[in-house]
């Protein structure tokens, strides 16, 4: 009982936690969903994203700006992935890495220590722990909003071009798209969402931390792996556009709760980097395994059928 109201207690805060990854769930599921590319960048885009945002409200800017501002930072950094890949021929896992690597630097440089605080009695906050019930409606809004942008962007021209690109690369040029010019804003766009999930999330944890994206792409891929399986599930052939969208995110929360559940159960906080490899193993494998015995079952019927046509015929 007292673990289930514990569990209960910091529902609002983990819905909260779990809508601002979302917003990375949801920029990861672009480049790794539709554009179909290993972007590694994540992990210090969210960093950047995050000591903008600090810097900035800390010398009284306002705070829609300073978030604005955490989205194009977080744009310059998959800028400088796009063109790494499509302007010098990197790999794109490599070229993620290689920004990430540098943006370590950067954040360092922008907040000139590795650890910067934001009080919410100090300067009027979107997002606080301490209110963890606002922050979940507010967070629920955001996404939302994110949501209805990005649904309206992919039935655009630029939108069909980059998942045109993500289907089939070949066949995309083959019909004088620029695939190269694709990527690129399609990495823009993904890293922009993270460096604003990295401006929402330190104002949320008050802090803004040279650290505090260190995994971030694990978390990511869990939270779209996780929606995926789900909603495939759920809505199986009605799983739209829209629906993928919102299980990332949902994929986040649901994330956020289960790792606050075994915590409570007794797991140390220390095996957080493990239980997050797991879960995506465990939903990785899901489909698959969920596949290839469909593919066993038709295989054994088949079997069947061939026999019992031979035994009729003899």
């Amino acid at each position: 009982m007292n673990v289930l109201t514990t569990f209960l207690n910091a529902l609002p805060g983990n819905v909260s936690q779990g809508l601002i990854w979302g917003i990375l769930a949801i920029g990861v599921f672009i480049t790794y969903k539709i554009l179909d590319f290993p972007d590694l960048t994540v992990d210090g885009s969210i960093g950047t994203g995050g000591a903008v945002a600090v810097m900035l409200i800390t010398n009284d800017c306002p705070i829609w700006l300073a978030l604005l501002c955490a989205f194009a930072a977080g744009c310059l950094a998959g800028l400088v992935t796009g063109l790494l890949n499509t302007a010098l021929g990197i790999p794109g896992i490599l070229a993620g890495i290689l920004t990430q690597l540098a943006l370590y630097s950067v954040n360092l440089d922008i907040m000139g220590q590795s650890n910067r605080p934001v009080s919410v009695d100090k300067y009027p906050l979107v997002l606080s722990s301490r209110y963890a019930v606002p922050a979940m409606i507010k967070s629920m809004l955001i996404v939302a909003v994110i949501i209805a942008i990005l649904y309206w962007f992919f039935g655009t021209e630029y939108g069909f071009t980059i998942r045109a690109t993500g289907c089939n690369s070949n066949m995309a040029r083959a019909q004088g798209i620029s695939t190269k010019k694709s990527t690129v804003i399609a990495l823009i766009l993904s890293n922009g969402l993270v460096g604003l999930s990295g401006g929402l999330l330190s104002q949320y944890q008050g802090f803004a931390d040279v650290n505090m994206g260190r995994g971030a792409i694990v978390i990511g891929l869990a939270a779209v792996i996780i929606g995926e399986v789900l909603g495939s599930v759920i809505f199986r052939k009605r799983f739209n556009f829209v629906a993928k969208l919102a299980f990332a995110a949902i994929g986040a929360i649901i994330y956020f709760l289960v790792l606050q559940l075994v915590m409570l159960l007794g797991l140390s906080s220390s095996n957080n980097k493990l239980f997050s490899a797991i879960v995506v193993i465990i939903f990785l494998a899901v489909p698959y395994l969920r596949n290839s015995s469909k593919t066993s079952f038709k295989k054994a019927a088949k079997n069947a059928a061939a026999v019992k046509g031979d035994v009729n015929n003899a």
